[in-house]
This record gives structure tokens, C-alpha cells and sequence, in this order.
């Protein structure tokens, strides 16, 4: 498949680096000579330094040939436009990136009349997975994968004794779950039996949607539970905008702290049941000021990680039940886990799953980047071409990288051993590392349809 990447920011940056290895040909197109040089420093991908409206550039490249067009630049209106003229030269499909909250009612609109095929938007895709988040009633972060039957948790151990220095083999905790995987000090390591938890790990928990909230409720605080009644947001940017609407939405009593005047009397004309504060949500005295220590969450949103990580942890430390972070980049990995923040959401990452499940087409039901950005939870509907099925699992020899970690069979929760065989029409939920899509592809993913929405629309033309 051959992509074109215009705006090469943090957003463009992981596609590109995700879309090399599902083996695309990716050009990227950015007018920041300082950006296309750490590209070129970094990835293996055809650059060109110009910008992406200017059309000499879309005829020299071609772009006929090009089965994929994602615009990622700064701007709503570049992207919508950039999109809407690749189509026309002759791109098979487009993405385009629109952020704004004034054109989110009319999305479909835009799509249908401007001839893009899908339109992402990072800021809503993370406020609903943090609305989702302190929504529920435990804190465990977690994902779902066959519509809810199964759960994924990530489980910070800390210095639990139940845990550490225990071998896997020895938990009876794990009876009926499935430890797919162990973040120590940011890196990730596929465990077996035998692998030893040591203090401070956090590890990956799949399960059936009953044994993980069973888990839950011996090891998360979830006895402990008090309903999110009232959230405070810090930075009322577009994710905190999009998140107070969620929120009201719900009967959650909403509090945004925003430093621009600007900025607070546009909030308040959109939400006309927050409240809004003019001041620096970074100064301890206005939170104590507010009663931070009401709140039954509290969400760092401001624009910069940093900022956002240490507000978090300290309101956190200040006994708020529920307290999250908003980040962008994935500097932090080797410390988001020992911080004793709740929640930390990637917008990145976020919005490259969506991405990704699109241009694998059909087969791929669910794609759920992991933090570390290296590994991958990936839900994948079997056709009845596989060469996988009826096999023991123990019998394909998959890469350890490669962990089948349930099956759903007749609505049935399945977690799997060696002598398990995958059948036609199950769903599995499988644990990779990004260094292995194509052999996962081989193994799980039709031969008709390997190429994604391409090899689809071919078949269909």
C-alpha cells in the first residue's frame, strides 16, 4: 500500500512510523525543513519538504498512484482541502484531521459532499475514552474488545506483597485471566510461567468481563468505590471543551479552569451549566481556593505534557479519587507508571488505533495501541481461508512476540491453552509486537483481504 503523509507532526510522526511497518510505502509532505530532517533522521519514508496546498507538488507526486492520503497538518480547512483535492487527482482514499468543535456537528456533511472518506478527530476520540474512563466504578484503565465480553486492565502492583517476587505460576489471583504482559521501567516484556513480578511492575490483565471485575474488586479499590459526581479540568482547550460537554451530558457537575479570558467566555457560551474560571489552574492557591479536595476527579488538559503529568500526580497526592492526565508524546513512558497518577490518555496513540483498524480492513474488528508504543491488542474476525484453523495453537509456532489471548466463540469467552483450535467466525484478541504485524497478518488475516480497504475495494471493482 503507498501512503501519503501530509504534516509530519506528533500525530503524523507515530502514523508513519506505525504504516512502515505494516509494510506501506509512505511518503510524508511537510513545509518545516527542521521536521522532514528528524523525519529523515528517523524512519525510513520518501519526504518531501513543500507545502502539501501547493499543486504542482500533488501532480509530481502522482498521486494516482497513492492508495491512502492522511492530512495531519495544523489546520482544520489545509486538511479538509488537501484531502478534497488528492481525491480528485486520483487517491483512492482519504483521511483528514478536523479538530474544531464548531465543525463536528456537521462531520458526515463534510465527508458526503467533499468526497473524504473519513475524518478523524484526536480531541473527541480522548474525551470519550477519559469520560469512558471516569465513568466507571473502579480504577483499573482498561480497554473492551468483543463488544464488552472481554476487558483488558492495567494493573499497577506497586510494593503489594501479594505480588512481589511471585512467580506468575503461583498466583491462584490469575485463575481464569491471562498476564499478557509486564512494564518494567518503560519496557515491555512478554512473561511466561515462570517470569518473577517485582515492585513497581504494571502488568496486562485479560480476561472475561466477570473475572476481571472479580479481580477488580480484591485488588483495585473498588469496595471503595464513590460515584464521579464532580470533575475539575484543567485547560479548556478543544479535549476539555469536548470532555465538559460529555460530562454534562451524563449529570456530571462540571468546573473548567482556563487561563485566556478569550477562551473562558467562548466556554461560556457553550456551556451554559460549567463553571468556568478565569485563572492559572497551576497555582495551588486557586485549587484550594475551589476546594480541589471536593472533587471526585480532577483532568489535567493544558497543552503541555509536562504540566499536565505533575498536576495530575500532585492533586492525586491531595486525595482526589480520580485524577488523569491528557498527553501527546511518549517521552514518559519509562515514568507514567510509577507517578501514582490514575489515568494518563495518549491522544497519539488514540487516534493511530483508529487509523490502523481502517487500513486493515475488514478483518480488523478493534486495534488498541499500548502506551509503550511498541505492542498492540488487536480483536481480528477469522474467515474460513486460514490455514490457522483447526490446529492446536501450540502447533503454529507463532513468534513469542504473538500471544492469541482469547477467543469469542457463540458468544462465549474462551481463554486459550496450547491445545485450543481456532474455528471460522471466532473472534480473537491477540497481543503483538509491532515487529511482527506481517507475520500476524500472514496467520490471521484472509488472503483476499490482506491488503486492507485497498485489496476490498479492488475486490469489489
Amino acid at each position: 500500500m503507498k501512503v501519503l503523509i501530509a504534516g509530519a507532526g506528533k500525530l503524523g510522526f507515530k502514523l508513519a512510523k506505525a504504516l512502515v511497518l505494516e509494510n506501506c510505502d509512505v511518503t510524508i509532505v511537510d513545509n518545516n525543513d527542521g521536521v522532514i530532517e528528524n523525519v529523515n533522521n528517523s524512519l525510513d519514508v520518501l519526504t518531501v519538504s513543500a507545502n502539501a496546498l501547493d499543486f504542482e507538488i500533488l501532480e509530481e507526486l502522482d498521486l494516482s498512484t497513492y492508495n491512502l492520503l492522511i492530512a495531519t497538518t495544523t489546520s482544520d480547512e489545509a486538511n479538509v482541502l488537501i484531502s478534497t483535492l488528492s481525491k480528485r487527482l486520483g487517491v483512492d482514499r482519504v483521511i483528514a484531521r478536523v479538530r474544531n468543535p464548531e465543525y463536528h456537528n456537521q462531520i458526515r456533511f463534510i465527508m458526503k459532499e467533499l468526497g473524504i472518506d473519513e475524518i478523524i478527530n484526536p480531541e473527541y476520540a480522548t474525551a470519550l475514552a477519559t469520560e469512558k474512563y471516569l465513568l466507571k466504578k473502579y480504577l483499573l484503565v482498561s480497554d473492551e474488545f468483543a463488544n464488552g465480553r472481554i476487558k483488558l486492565v492495567d494493573f499497577h502492583i506497586g510494593s503489594d506483597q501479594a505480588f512481589v517476587n511471585k512467580r506468575l505460576m503461583d498466583l491462584s489471583e490469575f485463575k481464569n485471566l491471562l498476564v499478557t504482559a509486564v512494564t518494567r521501567e518503560g519496557m515491555t516484556i512478554i512473561p511466561n510461567g515462570s517470569t518473577r513480578l517485582e515492585e513497581n511492575d504494571s502488568i496486562l490483565i485479560v480476561g472475561a468481563r466477570d473475572d476481571i471485575e472479580n479481580f477488580d474488586k480484591l485488588h483495585s479499590g473498588i469496595n471503595k468505590h464513590k460515584s464521579v459526581k464532580k470533575v475539575m479540568i484543567l485547560g479548556g482547550g478543544k479535549f476539555g471543551l469536548y470532555l465538559a460537554q460529555m460530562l454534562q451530558m451524563d449529570g456530571i457537575d462540571v468546573t473548567i479552569i482556563e487561563v485566556n479570558s478569550e477562551r473562558c467566555a467562548h466556554l461560556a457560551e457553550k456551556l451554559s451549566e460549567a463553571i468556568i474560571i478565569n485563572a492559572d489552574g497551576t497555582d495551588f492557591n486557586v485549587l484550594n481556593e475551589e476546594m480541589i479536595e471536593s472533587y471526585d476527579a480532577f483532568v489535567s488538559a493544558t497543552g503541555i505534557d509536562e504540566t499536565n503529568l505533575l498536576m495530575a500526580l500532585t492533586v492525586k497526592q491531595l486525595g482526589v479519587y480520580k485524577s488523569v492526565a491528557k498527553i501527546s508524546r511518549s517521552n514518559y513512558l519509562t515514568v507514567i507508571d510509577r507517578l501514582g497518577i490514575d489515568a494518563a490518555f495518549n491522544t497519539s496513540m488514540i487516534t493511530a488505533s483508529t487509523i490502523l483498524k481502517f487500513v486493515r480492513g475488514q478483518g480488523a474488528l478493534n486495534v488498541s495501541l499500548m502506551l509503550d508504543g511498541e505492542t498492540e491488542f488487536t480483536e481480528i474476525l477469522l474467515t474460513n481461508d486460514l490455514e490457522a484453523l483447526n490446529k492446536p495453537i501450540k502447533d503454529l509456532k507463532l513468534p513469542r512476540e504473538i500471544l492469541i489471548t482469547s477467543i469469542v466463540r457463540n458468544n462465549r469467552v474462551i481463554i486459550p491453552n496450547g491445545e485450543s483450535k481456532l474455528k471460522s467466525g471466532d473472534r480473537i484478541i491477540v497481543f503483538c509486537r509491532h515487529e511482527n504485524i506481517t507475520t500476524l497478518k500472514k496467520y490471521f488475516y484472509s488472503k483476499n483481504k490482506r491488503g486492507g480497504f485497498f485489496s476490498e475495494l479492488r475486490d469489489n471493482i
